[in-house]
């Protein structure tokens, strides 16, 4: 592997798998932090706060700063404030969704909103997605955290929100925004607020259509790893390549 500044990591599947650690991904972590270089981690999952992820990480044995990570909730608040000021907003999701709107001075509703925004919600109902689509019907525009259509967990694959964003999508004939991973403007907030060259920094994960996408279409190296949602029998017959396909971070050296 060459010299990176920055190396930049999905969780789920690549870090961890559902509630078990992944080895080699802990072992590659802390010989970054014994090595001094940099890392983060950019997650699609809106549920949990900057403070949980860091909480869940430190029960894998990793240390990380909330700095040091980067979730679709943040970047979802960060593009509402932008591009829709002082908006009311209506949404759907958990602690991170909602806590990185707060986090924005974001006015928060449940009725009459102009923009839907809808992250993971394990206390999903079908009132919840009715209320979305008649928002987005009466005009408030569809943003979705993520179009993760399932997450790998322990005991198999479950839905993921893109599965429920397109859902509300289909009924009212829209077409949602999606903020996390494969967009590129997570990598991008991590470029412009460290000042790091695309060049020096690497995307590792184990999912072609989020994590990998996510960099080459933001033009850093990749890494995919045989760990969790794509298979790297899968990612050989994408047309475009990562940099890298390994079993897992036990194959390279630093």
């Amino acid at each position: 592997m060459k010299q990176y500044r920055a190396f930049c990591f999905d969780l789920d599947g690549t870090v961890y798998r559902g509630k078990e650690a992944i080895p080699a991904a802990i072992k590659f972590i802390r010989t970054l932090r014994e090595k001094q270089l940099d890392y983060f981690f950019v997650t699609n999952n809106s549920s949990k706060t900057p403070s949980q992820i860091k909480e869940a990480l430190l029960r894998f044995g990793v240390e990380a700063s909330e700095k040091q990570i980067y979730s679709s909730a943040f970047v979802t608040a960060k593009y509402v404030k932008e591009h829709f000021g002082q908006a009311k907003v209506f949404v759907i999701g958990q602690d991170g969704i909602r806590y990185a709107l707060g986090q924005h001075n974001i006015h928060i509703v449940e009725e009459n909103p102009d923009v839907v925004v809808m992250g993971i919600d394990r206390m999903i109902t079908y009132q919840k997605l009715a209320k979305a689509c008649l928002a987005v019907q009466n005009g408030a525009t569809l943003i979705g955290t993520n179009e993760d259509i399932r997450v790998p967990t322990e005991a198999g694959f479950q839905p993921g929100n893109g599965s429920f964003v397109k859902l509300v999508a289909q009924v009212c004939n829209v077409e949602p925004i999606f903020l996390g991973k494969p967009s590129p403007a997570i990598l991008e907030m991590i470029r412009q607020g460290h000042g790091y060259q695309k060049s020096e920094m690497v995307m590792i994960g184990d999912n072609y259509d989020t994590d990998i996408l996510c960099g080459i279409r933001f033009g850093c190296d990749t890494v995919h790893v045989n760990t969790g949602a794509v298979s790297t029998e899968k990612v050989k017959e994408k047309e475009l390549q990562p940099t890298y396909c390994v079993q897992d971070l036990s194959e390279f050296e630093l």
